[in-house]
């Protein structure tokens, strides 16, 4: 039955990035996302989403997508009917998550708890260092002297040497690097000893999506994270035996709903969890903070890229981030 008092909307914002945000695909200074709010009666439930171009998406695609259930929603769309309305992806995640935002403000209920956590608890994020030349990201290495665990961008050529300054510049700190695609098959296994020399304790996704098979025909001397390759439940099992783990983010699953059901499916299959973000505000990262409370690795440094996050945003502090308040979500 419609609920003529139940709307959706949507509107875009962007939010300048402290500096510039730069990885093997490009760099950008803005961080362009999507909110969606739905409201009934006197509660009002919010989601944030980035569209991504590496995944097709824009934001006129999104923002028409999200507008396109507002009938739905005005009909009383489930979080369940959701899934199968929308594909996993930005658009779907914003609504999803802000269907969890309204419901916990409706019953007074945290989100997290109705997910089947009891109480969130402060977890270590990774703090990100641009991919740079290697002088520059060892310098941003130990500007972040209060990060005890740093990720780096990297690009191909030139990432040995990248990875051995920032551990130079930080040799206190724990390290995780992002190709992002950038490796090439045939210096697979050089870069790998790179890495181990550099003390580089994961590797996230070395070799373009859809052409990683070689990763389950070698000796893999660090654990190696698929993130462009992972993208829902159903995309997990094929990654068994190329993969240690996957990197879970939200706008990949298309919400907090599916989410959960990808880590489920990523523990039954021997899979560790990393849960990551895009660049946005604290409203993107407080949903991932449900599945980040026993992920192997956490990365939702995302506000702390920016010049300046939204309202009641999370407490960082250092690499420690705090569970939201009411007032910002969930």
């Amino acid at each position: 039955m419609a609920n003529p008092s139940r709307v959706l909307s949507a509107r875009e914002e962007s939010w300048p990035i402290a500096g510039a945000f730069t990885i093997s695909r490009g760099s950008k200074r803005q961080a362009e996302v999507v909110v969606a709010a739905i409201s009934e009666g006197p509660h009002n439930g919010r989601g944030e989403c980035v569209p991504y171009a590496r995944y097709g998406e824009s934001i006129e695609s999104v923002m028409a997508a999200i507008e396109g259930c507002s009938a739905r929603i005005t009909a009383g769309m489930s979080r369940q009917e959701l899934q199968t309305v929308l594909p996993a992806g930005a658009a779907r995640n914003a609504i999803d998550c802000a269907l969890w935002d309204l419901k916990a403000k409706q019953r007074g209920v945290p989100a997290a708890l109705a997910a089947g956590v009891k109480a969130l608890r402060p977890v270590l994020t990774a703090y990100t260092l641009s991919l740079g030349a290697p002088a520059a990201m060892a310098d941003a290495a130990r500007a972040a002297r209060s990060y005890p665990l740093l990720k780096l961008k990297l690009g191909g050529d030139g990432d040995g040497e990248r990875m051995m300054a920032v551990r130079a510049a930080r040799p206190d700190a724990r390290l995780i690097a992002d190709a992002n695609e950038a490796w090439r098959a045939d210096r697979l296994e050089e870069m790998w000893r790179e890495a181990a020399r550099a003390g580089i304790e994961l590797i996230e996704q070395p070799l373009p999506a859809g052409d990683d098979a070689m990763l389950a025909e070698i000796a893999r001397l660090i654990p190696v994270c698929a993130d462009e390759s992972a993208h829902d439940s159903a995309s997990l099992r094929a990654l068994v035996g190329r993969y240690d783990a996957v990197n879970i983010k939200l706008d990949k699953t298309g919400g907090l709903t599916e989410a959960l059901a990808t880590a489920a499916e990523a523990r039954s299959l021997g899979l560790k969890i990393m849960v990551g973000c895009m660049v946005a505000t604290s409203l993107a990262m407080a949903p991932a903070l449900v599945l980040a409370q026993d992920a192997a690795w956490v990365d939702l440094d995302g506000p702390l890229l920016l010049n300046r996050d939204r309202a009641h945003g999370l407490k960082y502090d250092g690499s420690k981030v705090w569970p939201p308040q009411p007032e910002l979500w969930g």
